[in-house]
């Protein structure tokens, strides 16, 4: 598949971002495989890829956040990047809110999370609906829904593979922080691990088994202080159908056709030689 990631290539950035990137390596592997089954054509920088900017402009280093938001521009448009998918609702929202107020007229770069790519698939009919009944509940990232107004996606994204959703007392726009955002992690642990073990005890009111979230920070840190509860990424979810059977019979379709258009180019090429 690497093959046609290069030939392939397209205007679509897929940035994992420096946590999914550093950190949560297994995240990365399993967003690029399902893009790639659901047929999304993508590139990636991988060590010309710099960091978003973020923590920058959360320190308030408005300067440094700016030259930052600039170098990026410069490197997507070397690479005629015309959309960035990226599953890091921190990157998200920095490129699609605050690079337009740092960039102005300059950023016309379209900006998804993700979820909002999944969804479209499974409406699609590119993803497979299951059927898991079992019980689940889902924390709202900060960035994602307060900050980007992204709920009812991943909420969808989760039904639709049969899960049972029972909604934690605060969620949504009420969604109580996971606390490993905003420099409280790094500057004070113990704080934020308290925040996180309180958020893990309303979890457990739900009667849920598994605690899903979409990020990978709030994953990381989730995880990090549950001992009662399994906490699981998004895409964990899907892992268990990301064989033959996960994708439709119109997705493979479409796969089998770009394999033949490649092996036809290819002959062509050497015939040309």
């Amino acid at each position: 598949m690497k093959i046609f990631e290069k030939i392939l290539g397209g205007n679509t950035l897929y940035y994992p971002g420096c946590l999914t990137k550093f950190v949560a390596k297994e995240l990365k592997e399993k967003y690029e495989k399902i893009l790639r089954k659901i047929g999304i054509d993508f590139i990636e920088l991988s060590e010309l890829e710099k960091c978003c900017g973020s923590p920058a402009l959360k320190a308030g280093y408005l300067e440094d956040f700016k030259k930052l938001a600039e170098e990026n521009l410069k490197i997507f448009k070397d690479h005629s990047v015309k959309k960035i998918i990226t599953n890091c609702p921190a990157c998200a929202m920095t490129f699609k809110i605050e690079y337009s107020k740092a960039l102005g007229k300059e950023w016309n770069i379209e900006v998804l999370h993700i979820s909002q790519v999944l969804e479209k698939a499974i409406k699609e009919g590119k993803i497979k609906k299951k059927e898991i009944k079992e019980k689940i509940t889902f924390h709202d990232p900060c960035h994602l829904g307060r900050g980007m107004g992204i709920f009812e996606e991943p909420r969808e994204i989760i039904k639709s593979q049969g899960y049972e959703i029972s909604e934690m007392e605060l969620s949504r726009n009420e969604s109580f922080c996971c606390g490993g955002g905003g420099g409280v992690k790094s500057n004070e642990p113990e704080l934020a691990n308290k925040i996180a073990k309180d958020r893990i005890e309303q979890a457990k009111k739900t009667g849920a088994k598994i605690l899903c979230t979409n990020c990978p920070l709030c994953y990381l840190h989730l995880k990090e202080n549950a001992k009662e509860i399994e906490v699981k990424e998004l895409i964990e979810l899907f892992v268990r159908f990301m064989k033959g059977e996960f994708l439709s019979e119109k997705t493979k379709a479409v796969l089998w056709k770009v394999v033949l258009e490649y092996r036809e180019k290819r002959k062509m090429a050497l015939f040309e030689k």
